[in-house]
């Protein structure tokens, strides 16, 4: 019996959510790569052995495979999932068939081919917030202050119950949410508050406190606090209501906030101020899938707008065997006039494999460490 709420709480959440981030990701490849007219001769939703699958009549093979941690589109040409071209296939090529390989494409069709695939990523996640903004709405709260906490960074630098918050570091603000966004990957680093009060508005330096939290999951997140509270009262708690249009400029600027927040905290773990056992890998995210489950279908699909955006960021990284790796060997290519030579591909790919399989495995070690601990 707890194996099976295991699987329905937990795995099978996650191998839906992630299969379709997977699925919209690799058909960015796959679409680009088709209008570029480069051949595509496996899709698969997985890695490892095949589970089903079919052959289309452009010679695709479409496949379900056995390990969801991900997924590919190997292009004719190349020799393995990862893109690496195969010298010795494409030297006995005819230049027409060359052609419609992905080494033998020009180089603005490699690059397009190879970015679509994230850019899929990014377009998910405003979809997805566009749709949940344009059927829920939005709860927002103004930047009032109901409470000052005791000995927070807020009651040192003089903030005072019914300012209203307008400014944070001179950026005009509009909810209480832009306040917690902005302030949460800012641990231990100086910011300059503005408040108005009594129709004045009043610069307050303050250095918000890394805190540790606790969410209602019992899951502990390291984030900065400067100690304000409001509530229905004081912030007028309301739902927002979009047109489609604004629902969209709107998913825009959320998966704006989630792509700036993600390169702030890789920012912090740079300069020491938050750890890197906040990292997740496929533990965590089967954790969080699981508990977004049972807050109902609407969580889930927020979950999987956060992910994709996060799987978008992590393929452009610039790092061999990734999206981002191909797109630095393009742009070297288009610098120096000629592409590098395939060994110092095949060893740059080697060292990113490896590179990219520690970082699963430490991710992966630090899940468990903090299940157990």
């Amino acid at each position: 019996m707890a194996i099976l709420s295991f699987l329905t709480g937990y795995i099978i959440p996650f191998v839906l959510v992630l299969s379709l981030l997977v699925f919209v990701h690799e058909m960015g490849h796959y679409l680009v790569g088709r209008w570029c007219g480069i051949r595509v001769t496996a899709f698969s939703v997985g890695f490892g052995p095949e589970l089903v699958g079919f052959t289309d009549g452009h010679g695709t093979r479409w496949k379900l495979s056995a390990i969801p941690l991900g997924g590919y589109v190997k292009f004719f040409g190349d020799e393995d999932a990862a893109s690496m071209p195969d010298a010795s296939g494409l030297a006995g090529m005819s230049e027409e068939d060359k052609a419609q390989t992905l080494a033998g494409a020009k180089l603005w069709k490699r690059a397009a081919t190879v970015a679509a695939g994230p850019i899929a990523n990014f377009i998910l996640s405003i979809a997805i917030f566009a749709v949940l903004f344009s059927v829920y709405g939005k709860v927002i709260a103004d930047p009032v202050v109901a409470e000052v906490q005791p000995g927070s960074a807020a009651l040192a630098a003089g903030v005072e119950p019914g300012d209203r918050l307008v400014a944070l570091d001179g950026s005009r603000i509009r909810t209480f949410d832009d306040v917690r966004r902005y302030v949460s990957i800012r641990p231990d680093t100086p910011i300059v508050v503005t408040v108005e009060r009594n129709g004045r508005d009043l610069d307050l330096p303050m250095v918000p406190k890394r805190s540790e939290v606790t969410d209602q999951f019992g899951n502990k997140v390291e984030l900065g606090l400067i100690g304000i509270v409001t509530n229905e009262q004081r912030g007028n708690f309301r739902i927002e209501t979009f047109t489609p249009l604004q629902a969209v400029a709107e998913g825009v600027t959320e998966t704006g906030h989630i792509v700036t927040g993600t390169f702030r905290y890789i920012g912090n773990l740079v300069t020491g101020r938050m750890k890197a056992d906040q990292l997740g890998g496929p533990v965590r995210v089967a954790q969080a899938s699981g508990q977004m489950a049972t807050l109902g279908f609407a969580a889930v699909v927020q979950l999987a707008a956060v992910l994709s955006v996060s799987i978008g960021l992590l393929n452009l990284m610039p790092v061999p065997v990734l999206d981002g790796g191909h797109l630095v060997f393009y742009a070297i290519e288009a610098i120096r006039g000629r592409p590098l030579g395939a060994g110092a591909q095949e060893i740059a790919f080697r060292i990113g494999l490896a590179m990219v399989l520690s970082l699963m495995v430490f991710a992966t070690f630090n899940d468990i460490s903090n299940l157990i601990g």
